[in-house]
């Protein structure tokens, strides 16, 4: 087989390949001696067709899935010999393609960079300090009786943190808008998923009224045709209740497995939660900070082919996400995202490779007994990971990069800073929300 590479750019590559007509044609007969022993073609015994007839009926598709199995292998064992680290699959531009000819082709693809990783010493990284504190809990404990709360009618006006019931019909300058009516809609005063004029305006009703309220909508809503306008709405308020939060009883606890201990032992719980979220918060703080720092440092030549690949896989998590197809989204809009993880890929890889990193099982163990905590039966949830290949490779890559903050965080200069639990997770939030 002949190879000659040409050099197109810092990361491009174009590589000439010849491959010996043999090659191909031997694999070809092959495929069609044993095609022939179990091919029926009507006149023939199963077994018994001649060659010749095969190869005629059969040959020229038998070929073409030979070169497609030629090409890739032979792609790949002169890229080895090349030593050339491919990123992304190449383009194939085939020059021959008869039987009995050679296989010519010219395959042009990306290489991975080489770049040399920059000195961390002088990177600054703060790392929040912060633990669970007694009123954390009782926080946390008021938080889980507002998500169990019932409603019950109330004969008053009502005030924020109440749940109102009415029907509304808006209208601009006198014209009915899509959206704009609702019939038995509720709406919690004070939670600010309505606009604010259409919040306060139901404040201080009761069961029963009416009114027209004027509402507001600002610049940047998200119809055009009401962008900085002011609609009118009439609401009929049919009902108003308020919240009703359970008592900490035995029964109430149970519902979230703690069968013993009652509000002592449910609070040790909630604690015990609650410490494992603010570590992993933690975590995740400094772990940001060391990716922004190293994608800061380094200035890396993206593989195109990489890119797209990313943009891909970033378009199915935002489908997954929002439970709507993204097709028609512009590749663009993906694109920063896809260039950013690719770099921080790249990098990632540098530093292991050109480290000496090796994966500590231990610690492979630590993550697994740390995901499997919140879980009911934790040894399940730890034998699916084990059997499964694909989701160890998660956990893996995960533990890898844990190792890699570690080896930043050990030479870089950290400033420790105090913190109280809800700025921490109030962060972390924000976080998951960009």
């Amino acid at each position: 087989m002949q190879v000659s590479v040409e050099t197109t750019g810092k990361i491009g590559r174009k590589m000439t390949v010849e491959v010996p007509a043999e090659r191909v044609d031997q694999a070809v007969d092959s495929r069609l001696k044993n095609l022939a022993k179990r091919v029926r073609i009507d006149g023939f015994r199963p077994g018994k067709v001649p060659f010749n007839v095969v190869k005629a009926r059969y040959g020229q598709s038998v070929h073409q899935e030979v070169v497609g199995e030629v090409l890739e292998e032979t792609f790949r064992e002169a890229a080895t010999s090349q030593q050339l680290r491919v990123a992304g699959l190449p383009n194939i531009d085939l020059k021959t393609l008869q039987a009995g000819q050679p296989l010519a082709y010219v395959a042009s693809f990306e290489i991975y960079p080489d770049f040399e990783i920059a000195d961390v010493s002088g990177l600054e990284l703060t790392r929040p300090v912060a633990s669970v504190q007694e009123s954390d809990i009782d926080k946390m404990l008021e938080t889980i009786r507002k998500q169990q709360r019932t409603w019950v009618d109330v004969e008053r006006p009502a005030k924020e943190g109440d749940l109102v019931t009415l029907d509304f019909d808006g209208s601009l300058e006198g014209e009915t808008f899509e959206g704009g009516q609702a019939s038995d809609y509720r709406v919690e005063l004070g939670a600010g998923r309505m606009l604010k004029d259409f919040e306060t305006a139901l404040e201080g009703m009761s069961a029963g009224d009416e009114k027209v309220a004027d509402v507001a909508f600002p610049e940047d809503y998200q119809a055009e045709n009401l962008k900085g306008k002011t609609a009118q709405f009439k609401l009929t308020v049919s009902k108003v209740q308020e919240a009703v939060l359970p008592e900490l009883t035995d029964d109430f606890i149970k519902q979230f497995g703690v069968e013993q201990g009652g509000v002592e032992g449910f609070r040790q719980e909630v604690r015990k939660n609650m410490e494992r979220e603010l570590g992993n918060a933690l975590k995740v703080n400094v772990k940001q900070q060391v990716m922004d720092g190293l994608a800061k440092l380094h200035d890396v030549e993206l593989p195109e082919a990489l890119v797209k690949d990313e943009i891909q896989h970033i378009r199915q998590e935002f489908s997954q996400n929002m439970q709507a197809p993204a097709n028609n989204i512009p590749d663009e809009l993906f694109k920063p995202q896809a260039e950013r993880r690719v770099k921080l890929g790249l990098i990632v890889g540098e530093v292991i490779r050109q480290k000496g990193l090796k994966l500590d099982p231990a610690k492979v163990d630590e993550m697994l007994d740390s995901l499997a905590a919140s879980y009911e039966e934790p040894a399940a949830l730890i034998k699916y990971y084990r059997s499964n290949r694909q989701a160890m490779q998660t956990v893996e890559a995960a533990v890898m990069e844990d190792m890699i903050v570690d080896w930043v965080v050990n030479q870089a200069k950290v400033t420790e800073e105090a913190r109280d639990f809800d700025s921490v997770m109030s962060r972390a939030q924000d976080r998951v929300a960009a």
